[in-house]
């Protein structure tokens, strides 16, 4: 709930209609959506006007109108309602969003880094909510408008916030870490994601670790020891740092050993005495569990409930989701792709214990800068090593299919495809798939690897 003048000291906004005693309700960014009592926020994007639906908000109930240019005043009229005109409306859904958060005063988890966000997020929220009320991002809602709209769901009926926070431009991470001010962050890894616009993994380390300058008190930062990059910063001034890792740094404060691949479960022990079990073969999520288990017990929960809650938890759509679909065995990691994450997949695959033919197929990986061509290359040839079947999609991964082809890849077994739909022909026409056959799908996300099972 926000009272109209709440709003003005948030986004330093002028009223025009100034209506004493408004209370609102919420916020909206979609007119379509907008619940009666909620204020419009007329968000602008590369294809939409959000001013242009300002009659349309009006007529389902808004309680008050947030826009940004001249020319929508006359749109008063239609409603006895305030306008409040601020200079950038994104700015100001971040304003409102770091006000609610400061209404609060409970815990706020952050999590951001290449790969593994959502998941772990995903799984600190799940361990979590078995003891306390979380709010969390719906999904990888994750950017300049994701998060604030998460954030000013948090009221007095919460104990805890877990947010999670994506970047593909300098800045981003700080604008929003800044927006949330967490106390307690967790970067899950440093690697090849977003080049074009980073250029470096040193880039993209700048922007990860730039979280951990607005931590609040007590200012915990979770750092993987096993990290090439984040190793450097075990010892730092800007955060009170728990240390988690599989044991290549001899003094984690949570480390995972003696892990092992059983089935479609990925097994390991903490600290060489308690023993975990998640769904799933990505030995990565290992990083993703230790995380979670470690903010666990920083807010009171035991080993033997965490490992109960993670032993059941849920694998996020996309996400090296284990699937049987039809009779048909699929290891669904479509969401999204980088060199990193691919290779996670690829060791996912080469795990799954099958009879039948191991079927990739692989989508452009995006967004890679100048080694673009590098990348998918490398992708090839260590494909060619594992699956039996290789299927590349996308004008990028045919680099994919000529490293292949030229790593000894039979061509009787090998297959380039211009998009998911005539992948999707192809895998159940004439690759034709049977139970004893695992398949695996990976791309990024504008390439709807995701569309061949859905």
């Amino acid at each position: 709930m926000f009272s109209l003048s709440e709003i003005l000291i948030a986004t330093k906004g002028k009223v025009i209609n100034l209506w004493q005693g408004i209370i609102v309700g919420g916020f909206s960014i979609d007119s379509r959506r907008i619940k009666k009592g909620e204020a419009f926020i007329c968000i602008k994007g590369d294809n939409f006007d959000g001013h242009k639906f300002i009659p349309e908000a009006i007529a389902k109930g808004a309680k008050a109108i947030i826009y940004e240019s001249t020319g929508h005043e006359a749109a008063r009229t239609q409603g006895k309602i305030p306008f409040i005109k601020v200079k950038d409306t994104v700015r100001a859904l971040g304003d409102l969003a770091r006000f609610n958060r400061n209404k609060f005063d409970i815990p706020v988890i952050a999590v951001t880094g290449s790969n593994g966000k959502t998941t772990t997020k995903e799984m600190i929220s799940w361990v979590l909510s078995g003891k306390f009320r979380v709010l969390k991002n719906e999904g990888t809602k994750n950017n300049h408008i994701g998060l604030p709209m998460a954030l000013l769901k948090l009221n007095a009926r919460h104990d805890i916030a877990v947010l999670e926070i994506g970047s593909n431009h300098f800045g981003e991470v700080a604008n929003l870490a800044g927006i949330c001010r967490p106390n307690v962050g967790v970067i899950t890894n440093i690697g090849p994601s977003h080049l074009k616009y980073f250029h470096s993994l040193g880039g993209v380390f700048k922007e990860k670790y730039s979280m951990f300058k607005y931590l609040r008190k007590p200012g915990i930062g979770i750092i993987n020891a096993d990290d090439q990059y984040l190793k450097k910063k075990i010892f730092t001034k800007q955060a009170n740092t728990v240390i988690i890792g599989t044991g290549i740094y001899k003094k984690n404060d949570f480390q995972a050993s003696r892990i092992e691949c059983v089935e479609t479960r990925l097994k390991f022990y903490l600290n060489n005495g308690y023993k975990f079990s998640l769904n799933t073969l990505g030995r990565h999520n290992i990083y993703n569990a230790l995380s979670a288990i470690a903010i666990a017990r920083i807010f009171g929960i035991g080993n033997n409930e965490c490992a109960t809650r993670l032993s059941a938890f849920d694998f996020p759509e996309g996400r090296l989701k284990i699937l049987k679909l039809k009779g048909l065995n699929f290891i669904d990691d479509s969401y999204n792709a980088n060199p990193r994450s691919l290779v996670q997949a690829l060791e996912a695959l080469n795990n799954f214990k099958t009879r039948g033919r191991k079927i990739f197929l692989m989508g452009d990986m995006l967004e890679l800068g100048k080694g673009e061509d590098i990348f998918h290359i490398q992708a090839g040839k260590l494909a060619a090593k594992v699956c039996d079947v290789f299927v590349t999609v996308g004008e990028l991964s045919r680099k994919a299919f000529m490293a292949a082809a030229a790593n000894g890849f039979g061509y009787k077994n090998l297959y380039s495809c211009g998009n998911s739909s005539e992948a999707r022909e192809l895998l159940f026409k004439k690759i034709a798939p049977n139970r004893n056959d695992v398949i695996l799908l990976k791309g990024s996300h504008s390439m709807k690897m995701g569309e061949i099972i859905k």
